[in-house]
């Protein structure tokens, strides 16, 4: 029996049939499934779209049309970084996030969904306030505030991150997402630049939390292309949670509130955490939409001034 092209042929290569978007999103689609991604049409939709300068949906209205050499040609290249495990937002300079564009590049983390129930929480706090000062540590993209933001109008933001790097970007994503005005960025690693006498009335972050001895076994495209310095979180995952427990209680206006996002299995030694520090009361865990533990909040012990 004669082997099918499309599973055997190259986008690269002559054939006699033409490469039609369809001929092209069956092909990518296998091999990209054959070098590992969990998500292989998807990847394929989203890098087509880019090579095509379209919409995904056009995709599929226009079904049958054949893709030009140029089109070609830089579709070979990104499925070849693909293939590498390079994550696509990289490949393609963005992410959707809250409804929001974001930019993003090897210096930050891509922006993951799990992160948006951090958003609504904070969205829904800040809603029940008249006005609103917020200090998100460790913006990376800038994607947690530049959300809230977006959504709350009687509020302001401080955002900082140890990474310049990261700063620019989320700086980006600020200006392009017309929000500069009401978000400051600062590099500092936690607390350290944030003048002693500043108050919030909401403190957020969602800092690195994966144990040093775990980032060797993560997938591919997160071990080997997003920011090591956006996931180390020490030896047990916690270093940077210790830290902002121990320390956002100075930064807190009377009833100010503490959210922080993180990984399920963590749920235990945060509450931990919280007890200890005898600094927060009404101490909460909520849930992300797939029903796992996912941001804590706590609230100013009314005893800390």
């Amino acid at each position: 029996m004669k082997e099918n092209p499309e599973a055997s042929e190259s986008p690269s290569k002559t054939s006699a049939e033409p490469w039609t978007i369809r001929r092209i999103l069956d092909w990518t689609t296998a091999h990209l499934e054959k070098h590992g991604s969990d998500s292989p049409r998807l990847d394929t939709e989203v890098l087509l779209a880019f090579a095509r300068k379209c919409e995904r949906i056009r995709l599929y209205t226009n079904y049958d049309d054949v893709v030009t050499e140029a089109e070609r040609t830089l579709m070979r290249q990104l499925v070849q970084r693909r293939a590498k495990s390079e994550p696509v937002a990289y490949l393609v300079g963005k992410r959707e996030f809250f409804g929001l564009d974001f930019y993003v590049d090897s210096s930050v983390l891509v922006p993951r969904p799990d992160t948006e129930t951090l958003v609504m929480e904070l969205v829904e706090e800040t809603q029940k306030r008249a006005s609103s000062s917020i200090l998100d540590l460790c913006t990376g993209s800038g994607c947690v505030a530049i959300a809230a933001a977006a959504n709350c109008s009687n509020a302001r933001f401080l955002a900082t991150d140890i990474s310049e790097a990261a700063l620019e970007v989320a700086k980006k994503n600020a200006e392009s997402n017309s929000l500069s005005q009401k978000i400051r960025f600062l590099k500092s690693n936690c607390f350290e630049s944030i003048p002693h006498d500043s108050l919030f009335d909401l403190i957020v972050s969602n800092p690195p939390y994966i144990p040093d001895s775990e980032i060797e076994l993560l997938e591919a495209d997160v071990r080997q292309h997003e920011p090591r310095l956006a996931l180390a979180g020490g030896e047990d995952g916690l270093d940077f949670y210790r830290r902002i427990i121990q320390e956002a209680h100075q930064y807190l206006n009377e009833e100010g509130v503490l959210m922080l996002e993180f990984s399920p299995e963590q749920e235990v030694a945060l509450k931990s955490l919280f007890d200890k520090s005898e600094k927060y009361t009404d101490v909460k865990v909520k849930a992300d939409l797939a029903g796992r533990a996912r941001v804590i909040i706590g609230k100013k012990s009314p005893i800390l001034k």
